[in-house]
C-alpha cells in the first residue's frame, strides 16, 4: 500500500442499495474510469470484477461484500461493494461498521425501495455521511424528482439535488451541474471517458434557476461566508463554487444533508461527477472524531486518534475461508501502523497472534504488503483463532473496539451427510461457514438428534448449501425449510421456589420469589431486582440473572426460545454456608421456567414485509393471493401503469412465493421481502405446530 498519500486524501466508502439498483455496475464504471481496470465488466455477462463468486456470476446478484482500492485526482479511494438482497444484510452491516462514508444508489424508476430504507438506516446507526446517486436515468419511467421526494418522505432526510438530468426527445443525454452552471454531455463512442461542457440551453434555464437557488437555500447555513453572500440582494452576491462545495461538505459530514447526483452507470454517464463528489464531500479518516474503545477489563474508556503515531488498533470485520491459505481475515486499521511478521494482541482471547502476510485486496485478487497504517482496509493470513468483531492491537497498549451487531436468523432447515465419509467433512465445513457468516447458525435438535442450520432466508441457505458442495466438496441432504418460531407470555404472574440440596459435605440452598411480565412488542429480555432488605446479597444477582436468561432458551409449549419477558426479583432467602452462585443460578432457572408456564404462554411467528410491483391487469389476483396467505396489505400506490403494494405476511406462508407470483402475473410482477416482526400465532395453527413438535 502506498503511504505517500496523506491521510486527508483517503476515502473509505461503501456502495449500498436495493437489489438491482445498479451498485455493482456503478462500481465497475468507477474502476474503469480511475484506471484500475481496462475493461468494463457487466453483471448480465458475469464478467464483473467485484462479483467474483460463481454463484454471483450465475445469478447476477452480489452475495458477499468485496473490497478494492483505486485513485482519482491523487485521492486514494477504497470501495466496498455490498449486497442488495435482504438475506445478506449482515454483509452490509459489517461493511458499514468499518467505513467512513457511503454512496446510496437508487433506481431512477423504483426510487426508495425496501432494502434502500434498511441500508440507509444501518448507515444512520453508525452516523456515516452519505451521498445519493440516482441511477438508471436512461430507463423508461425514470423520474429524478420523484426519487428526491421519496428520499425526503421515506428516509426522513434532507436531500439536496446537486445536478439534474438532461433529456432530448425522452432520451437521457447529459447532466446539468447546479454548482458550476454547465451542461455536461458524454461521447458514447469513447464509452463516456470523453465529455464536453456547454452553456445551459434556454429550455433548461428556468429549472436551473429554481434548483440552483434551492441548493443555495439548503446549504447556506453551513458556511458563514456563503451565508453572508446569500442574504445580499441577487445583483450584489459574489458566490463562488468553492463556497458552495465547502458548505455542502460541512452539511454532509454532519449528516445534516444528503447531496443527490444522477446518471446512468450502464450507459456510462455521470460517473466522473460521482467520483468528484466522493472526493469533495465524503470524509477522510481525520474528519471523524477519535475512535472510542474500552480497556480489556471493561473498566475505562480509551480514545484513539486516527494517526500513524498512535498505538496500532484494528477491527476484524470479515472472514473468508481459502482453499490453499486457510482463513483470510479482513481488517480496518483505526490507528498506528503494523508490519508483516509483527506479533499483535487479540483482545477477545487475550493471546498474541503473528501476522504472517499483509494483503491489499482487489475483489478476490491480492497484493502482498510490507506494512499497513491508519485508514487502510486490508487482509491478513496467519491468525490461528479469529472471529468477526475481534479487536487486534498493540500488545503494550491494548484496546477493545466497539463490537458488531447482527440480526438473528429466521429460517431453518435440517441437514445431514449423504454418506458416512461426508460426516466429518460436513461438521468441519459448517464450522468454517459459521466463522465466515455470523447470521448462519448450527444447532442439534435435542429430540431428533438432527443438525439444524439457520439463516436469514431461503436464498441465504440455498447459497450456503451450494457452497458446501462446490467449495468444500461435501454431499448433504437438505430438509424442508422450518420457520424459527418463538414463545412469549401474555400475562404477569408471580412465583417462588426454595432450592435445597443436601449432600455428605456442603449443601446447596437458595430461595427466590419473582414476577414475570410480558414486554411490549414481544421482544427482548429484562431483569430487575426490587430487593431492598438484603434478603439476597447483591453478589448473587448476576447468577440469578444468568439462570433466568438460560431459562429463556426453551419455552414450555414446544421448546422454542422465549422472547419478550421481564423478570423481576421480589424477595428471597440465603444461607451463610450453603448458598452459592451455582445454587442461585439453578434456583432462578427453575423458578423462571415454572412461572412462565403459568403466565399463559403463546407461540410467536415471524412476519415478513413484502413489497410487490404489479403491472396493470394483475392487481386483484395478487391481492387475493396475499389475503389467502393470512397477509394484510398495508399500503398501495399507483404510478403510471404500475402498482406498488406493501403487505405483511407470515413467513410460513411465503415458501415458493416467487414461483406463485410469476404464475399469477405471467412473469411480469416482482417482489422483495424482509423481516418485519414477530406476532402471536393463531390458536388453531399453534395447536397444529405443538402437535407436530410433540409427535402427536
Amino acid at each position: 500500500m502506498s503511504h505517500e498519500v496523506p491521510l486527508k486524501d483517503y476515502r473509505n466508502i461503501g456502495i449500498m442499495a436495493h437489489i438491482d439498483a445498479g451498485k455493482t455496475t456503478t462500481t465497475e464504471r468507477i474502476l474503469y474510469y480511475t484506471g484500475k481496470t481496462h475493461r468494463m465488466g457487466e453483471v448480465h455477462e458475469g464478467t464483473t470484477q467485484m462479483d467474483w463468486m460463481e454463484q454471483e456470476q450465475e445469478r447476477g446478484i452480489t452475495i458477499t461484500s468485496a473490497a478494492t482500492t483505486c485513485y482519482w485526482k491523487n485521492y486514494r479511494i477504497t470501495i466496498i461493494d455490498t449486497p442488495g438482497h435482504v438475506d445478506f444484510t449482515a454483509e452490509v452491516e459489517r461493511s458499514l461498521r468499518v467505513l467512513d462514508g457511503a454512496i446510496a444508489v437508487f433506481c431512477g424508476v423504483g426510487g426508495v425501495e425496501p432494502q434502500s430504507e434498511t441500508v440507509w438506516h444501518q448507515a444512520e446507526r453508525y452516523r456515516i455521511p452519505r451521498i445519493a446517486f440516482v441511477n438508471k436515468m436512461d430507463r423508461v419511467g425514470a423520474d429524478f424528482f420523484y426519487v428526491v421526494r421519496s428520499m425526503k418522505e421515506k428516509l426522513h432526510t434532507k436531500p439536496v439535488a446537486m445536478n439534474l438530468p438532461i433529456y432530448e426527445k425522452e432520451e437521457f443525454i447529459g447532466i446539468l451541474d447546479l454548482i458550476r452552471g454547465k451542461a455536461i454531455y458524454y461521447r458514447d463512442e469513447t464509452l463516456g471517458t470523453e465529455f464536453y461542457e456547454e452553456e445551459i440551453s434556454e429550455n433548461y434555464k428556468k429549472i436551473y434557476d429554481q434548483y440552483s437557488n434551492e441548493l443555495l437555500e439548503s446549504v447556506a447555513e453551513y458556511d458563514d461566508e456563503l451565508l453572508e453572500e446569500y442574504i445580499k440582494p441577487d445583483k450584489e452576491r459574489k458566490i463562488s463554487a468553492e463556497m458552495i462545495k465547502r458548505a455542502v461538505r460541512k452539511g454532509t459530514l454532519d449528516s445534516e444533508i444528503a447531496p443527490v447526483f444522477c446518471g446512468a452507470a450502464f450507459k456510462n454517464k455521470g460517473i466522473q461527477l460521482l467520483l468528484d463528489a466522493i472526493v469533495d464531500y465524503l470524509p477522510s479518516p481525520i474528519d471523524l472524531p477519535p475512535y472510542e474503545g474500552i480497556s480489556v477489563d471493561g473498566k475505562k474508556k480509551i480514545k484513539r486518534k486516527p494517526e500513524n503515531s498512535e498505538p496500532f488498533s484494528a477491527l476484524v470485520f470479515k472472514i473468508i475461508t481459502e482453499t490453499y491459505f486457510g482463513q483470510l481475515a479482513f481488517l480496518r486499521c483505526y490507528s498506528g501502523c503494523v508490519k508483516k511478521g509483527t506479533s499483535v494482541l487479540n483482545t477477545r482471547t487475550n493471546k498474541s497472534e503473528r501476522i504472517s502476510r499483509l494483503l491489499e485486496m482487489h475483489a478476490n485478487k491480492r497484493e502482498d504488503q510490507e506494512k499497513i497504517c491508519t485508514g487502510d482496509i486490508f487482509a491478513v493470513i496467519g491468525f490461528k483463532d479469529i472471529q468477526t468483531g475481534d479487536t487486534i492491537c498493540d500488545r503494550s497498549k491494548p484496546i477493545v473496539l466497539e463490537p458488531m451487531w447482527f440480526p438473528e436468523p429466521v429460517l431453518s432447515v435440517a441437514i445431514e451427510p449423504k454418506s458416512t465419509s461426508d460426516q466429518d467433512k460436513l461438521a468441519v465445513s459448517l464450522k468454517k461457514l459459521m466463522q465466515e457468516d455470523p447470521t448462519f447458525k448450527l444447532h442439534v435438535d435435542k429430540d431428533t438428534g438432527q443438525s439444524i442450520i439457520s439463516g436469514m432466508g431461503e436464498l441465504h441457505l440455498e447459497i450456503l448449501t451450494e457452497r458446501l458442495l462446490r467449495e468444500f466438496k461435501v454431499n448433504a441432504n437438505i430438509g424442508k425449510p422450518q420457520v424459527a418460531y418463538k414463545e412469549t407470555i401474555t400475562t404477569s404472574v408471580t412465583g417462588s421456589k426454595e432450592f435445597i440440596k443436601q449432600t455428605g459435605g456442603r449443601g446447596m440452598y437458595a430461595k427466590l420469589e419473582i414476577e414475570v411480565e410480558p414486554l411490549k412488542g414481544h421482544k427482548g429480555f429484562e431483569f430487575e431486582s426490587k430487593i431492598l432488605s438484603g434478603a439476597v446479597p447483591k453478589e448473587f444477582w448476576s447468577s440469578i440473572e444468568r439462570g433466568a436468561r438460560e431459562a429463556m432458551e426453551a419455552g414450555p409449549i414446544a421448546g422454542y426460545p422465549i422472547d419478550g419477558v421481564k423478570v423481576t426479583l421480589l424477595d428471597g432467602g440465603w444461607h451463610e454456608v450453603d448458598s452459592s452462585d451455582l445454587a442461585f443460578n439453578i434456583c432462578a432457572n427453575m423458578v423462571v421456567k415454572e412461572t412462565i408456564g403459568k403466565a399463559e404462554p403463546v407461540l410467536l411467528e415471524p412476519l415478513e414485509k413484502i413489497n410487490v410491483v404489479v403491472p396493470d391487469g394483475y392487481l386483484g389476483e395478487i391481492i387475493n393471493d396475499i389475503n389467502s396467505r393470512r397477509g394484510k396489505v398495508k399500503k398501495m400506490e399507483a404510478r403510471k401503469n404500475l402498482h406498488f403494494l406493501e403487505a405483511v405476511v407470515p413467513l410460513s406462508e411465503l415458501f415458493g412465493y416467487t414461483t406463485d407470483l410469476r404464475s399469477l402475473s405471467q412473469g411480469r410482477a416482482n417482489h422483495t421481502m424482509q423481516f418485519y416482526a414477530y406476532d402471536v400465532l393463531p390458536k388453531q395453527l399453534s395447536e397444529e405446530i405443538i402437535a407436530r413438535v410433540m409427535g402427536r
